[in-house]
């Protein structure tokens, strides 16, 4: 008997071989009718005997790179389809459904690029439904070749001839060519002029000759030079103006990191996994020797594979360009920094002519192609279980909400910024946008806006943002919201760090929110950043806070731990000590005058002063080059104590709920050992903040404790945190589809303001 029906798949279903899949899927079953793209998704009429068993398959079976989320089938009059077919896609009022993330190449692909008899070899632009660009290349939904950055690429015969082949992996594959149809590589030096010669083999001649190499990636281009040349590191740090801060390194494979970092299982299946991000691996003993310059006194390299075919021609290159795929696992020598192209903290550069104008100065020769990337997006950076920067391989990759509720724009913070849009029961957070200080990244911010509301066509209801007032994007909120009549709704920073856990956990809460920062502006005005929150949806109380310390100098205190370790011995009674402890900077003769003043010296509960202080004390930072290096290097030495006592005494709980630490940082003062001091301050804090919180709990009757805020990337304090309240019978949610920092501060943001609107 002849069943038929009309059926809608809803997910992530566009830009990953499903319409071919179906179409497999149809012709094993016998089923006949057609397979379309829209808006909203995949849209199919079916009809044949075994049209349940169809069904039934769609449910349960999808390509790599597809997410299925929904099935629905209705009944419909038979048409006498005569086969199944692909029929062109159709346009609908509203999109309901989304564009993939970007992936790594795949094993086939790979196997054809290095095949020297296939008509791909070392084609730098190889790809199939299963890998390669989607949200990067794409302008909007429907996703198909129109749509796309290939869209001045018509194909050739014989890439038409695959595309139109149902058993065929690029059949529909949108972002498909060759050497004869596809974009082609060409180097180029400073003035634009085209360097002579293979371009991968000259560039790769350049790095190994000590050039720092501009390379065209997925999302942006990176900054590239021999990591094991001491001296071209050395050079790009001068060139864009980051002193110390770490530089991510790629090489071939996992085999190529031995002597200097030794990735643990599960680090190891993040390296090798289709999103390929930076994973921060422990350095193995004279790692510093073997990569000079590349990651100085922390205690982790940041590594990554390659994922686009170009960088994996650079290897092969290096590798003396064998047939086949066997060198693939081979350790290899080569390793590159692979940095973001942003000078000055800028955007990254994504076009060819801004490359030219924007890395004046810093790079030798650009390494480019002509297929246009249309959306930045930096790499995703993770360590262990943790995001630090979620963004290419990731983005814009939903995140399900417990419940479908009005769409909101939320705009995030300042540091780390990222913008979130709802739309249903979903959460898109955009890229990495980062830290909003100069006018071009401001320009991105809106940008992002732009993009992803257009892309998603979503319309909101509300648009949430930081309590600051100066932030850009509290500034833009306002005017976004005016411009389209909506609401604005400011929301506490810590609130929405916890509520960030919370929405992605499918949580409303009650509960207690360990909220630990740098900072963020608090309701009364001062800059919170230790804080013990209920949390009950669009509603929360401060229940507790860390003691304040004075921040003398204001905002310098947070880049100079000196200051902070100052303020604690003004604190302890020990102010005449900070001349002579700190005489090396021009300010310390006359700070105790100004701690004893007050002049300049507002005060804040922020944890990661707290950590700033322990680092000053112990002379580990006085001045950080980079936001977050003194709490680094400090957690970095504490590793080699794990088994550090925590210090008696070493912290009091007021009636108010404050937690002073002062104990704990005059004990650490005069220590000489500064590894066992940094262990012991480390297993201090968490002591500290497990009766804290573990009083607070039960003090409110509530069993669930919420972490949030970018000093839980500190390993240590987390993990110890965790264990000592769950060996309490409590349940712990910590981040993990966003990271900790502010960077899921839009996520929580756009919840508080949902929950707020049915209020």
């Amino acid at each position: 008997m002849t069943n038929a029906c009309r059926i809608r798949v809803t997910g992530l279903v566009q830009g990953v071989g499903f319409r071919p899949h179906v179409w497999r899927l149809a012709n094993e079953t016998g089923v006949r009718g057609w397979v379309r793209n829209d808006s909203e998704g995949v849209e199919i009429a079916a009809e044949g005997e075994r049209v349940d068993d169809f069904i039934d398959r769609l449910r349960h079976e999808a390509p790599p790179l597809a997410r299925v989320d929904g099935v629905e089938a209705k009944s419909a009059t038979p048409a006498g389809f005569s086969e199944f077919t692909i029929t062109e896609s159709q346009s609908s009022r509203r999109a309901a459904t989304a564009i993939g993330e970007d992936s790594a190449i795949c094993t086939d692909c790979l196997a054809e690029m290095f095949d020297p008899k296939g008509r791909r070899w070392r084609h730098a632009f190889i790809t199939c439904t299963h890998c390669g660009p989607r949200y990067t290349v794409t302008r909007a939904l429907p996703y198909d070749r129109p749509q796309t950055s290939l869209a001045p690429f018509p194909l050739c015969p014989d890439c038409e001839r695959e595309y139109r082949n149902p058993r065929d992996r690029r059949f529909h594959a949108e972002t498909t060519c060759c050497p004869a149809c596809g974009p082609q590589l060409r180097l180029r030096d400073t003035q634009g002029n085209v360097v002579a010669g293979d371009p991968v083999a000259e560039a790769l001649r350049l790095l190994w000759a000590g050039a720092i190499v501009a390379i065209k990636g997925l999302g942006g281009f990176h900054l590239a030079c021999d990591a094991r040349n001491a001296e071209a590191v050395a050079k790009l740090r001068e060139r864009k103006a980051r002193e110390e801060k770490p530089f991510a390194v790629m090489v071939a494979n996992v085999a190529s990191l031995a002597g200097f970092a030794a990735p643990d299982a599960g680090e190891v299946a993040l390296l090798q996994s289709r999103e390929r991000p930076v994973v921060l691996v422990a350095k193995q003993p004279g790692a510093d020797g073997l990569l000079r310059g590349v990651s100085p006194g922390l205690t982790f390299n940041g590594v990554m594979l390659p994922y686009t075919p170009l960088q994996y021609l650079l290897f092969h290159e290096a590798a003396g360009r064998p047939a086949g795929t066997a060198w693939l696992g081979a350790a290899q020598d080569l390793a590159l920094v692979m940095t973001s192209a942003n000078p000055g903290g800028e955007p990254l550069v994504i076009g060819n002519d801004e490359a030219l104008r924007r890395l004046a100065g810093i790079a030798d020769v650009i390494l480019d192609h002509g297929r246009e990337i249309l959306i930045r997006c930096d790499d995703s950076v993770r360590r262990a279980k943790h995001f630090i920067r979620r963004a290419r391989g990731y983005t814009p990759r939903a995140i399900k909400l417990a419940r479908s509720d009005a769409s909101v724009l939320a705009l995030g913070g300042w540091y780390k910024n990222t913008v979130c849009v709802t739309r249903g029961d979903e959460a898109f957070v955009s890229q990495h946008i980062g830290d909003l200080d100069n006018a071009a990244t401001a320009g991105f911010l809106e940008e992002s806006v732009e993009h992803l509301l257009k892309i998603l066509e979503v319309q909101p209801a509300a648009v949430a943002h930081d309590l600051h007032p100066d932030f850009h994007s509290t500034n833009f909120a306002a005017a976004f919201a005016s411009a389209h009549g909506l609401p604005a709704i400011g929301v506490q920073h810590h609130h929405a760090h916890i509520a960030s856990v919370l929405a992605e956990h499918r949580r409303d809460g009650p509960v207690i929110g360990v909220a630990l920062d740098g900072v963020g502006l608090g309701t009364d005005g001062k800059a919170w950043g230790g804080e013990l929150l209920r949390v009950d949806g669009a509603r929360f109380e401060r229940i507790g806070h860390l003691a304040e310390l004075p921040l003398p100098g204001g905002d310098r205190a947070a880049r100079e731990p000196w200051r902070m370790a100052a303020a604690v011995l003004h604190r302890l009674g020990r102010g005449d000590e900070i001349a002579a402890r700190f005489g090396e900077q021009a300010a310390a003769a006359g700070l105790q005058h100004v701690l004893e003043k007050g002049v300049h010296c507002p005060a804040t509960s922020s944890a990661g002063r707290w950590f700033d202080a322990a680092a000053g004390l112990l002379g580990i930072k006085p001045v950080m080059a980079f936001e977050g290096q003194a709490a680094m290097l400090l957690e970095g030495l504490a590793a080699a104590h794990a088994d550090a006592p925590s210090i008696a005494d070493g912290w009091r709980i007021d009636a108010d709920g404050t937690l002073d630490l002062l104990p704990a940082l005059a004990a650490i003062a005069d220590m000489r050992d500064t590894r066992r001091a940094a262990a012991m301050f480390h297993a201090t804090l968490v002591a500290a903040l497990a009766e804290w919180t573990l009083a607070s709990a039960r003090r409110q009757d509530l069993a669930t404790v919420v972490f949030g805020g970018g000093c839980f990337l500190n390993a240590i304090l987390a993990r110890g945190l965790r264990a000592r309240l769950e060996a309490a019978g409590l349940a712990v949610l910590e981040a993990r589809e966003l990271p900790p920092n502010d960077g899921g501060l839009a996520l929580g943001q756009a919840w508080v303001a949902q929950l707020s609107l049915e209020n």
